[in-house]
């Protein structure tokens, strides 16, 4: 029997979801240390999932984007899987407005 492993994809944060997961660590260290340290452990071990499961989120309505939640944390990350990278795409507040989401489409 041949044993197969997932592929793991690289990982490519962009600019603003680089932003949004400083923005969201700052917040939450500046009232809990330790809270921003958990949050952070929780997310990095959700978005590495993401490069062996790429698929492991829901389709949202902008395909290929896709987007997992960070439980227990109250977290959304938006992605689009590749053949072999994982992107990025935004780290938002699961109860921001939901046209501020990255899955929206812009009518600008």
């Amino acid at each position: 029997m041949v044993e197969t492993r997932p592929v793991s994809r690289r990982l490519r944060y962009t600019p603003q979801a680089a932003a949004e997961l400083d923005q969201i660590l700052s917040y939450i260290e500046e009232r809990s240390p330790q809270g921003a340290r958990q949050v952070q452990a929780r997310l990095k071990r959700i978005i590495d999932l993401l490069t062996e499961h790429p698929f492991a989120g829901q389709i949202t309505s902008l395909k290929p984007m896709r987007r997992i939640v960070v439980t227990p944390y109250p977290y959304l990350v938006f992605y689009e899987p590749d053949d072999d990278e994982i992107v990025i795409i935004g780290i938002r507040h699961a109860a921001r407005a939901p046209e501020d989401m990255p899955d929206r489409a812009s009518d600008s």
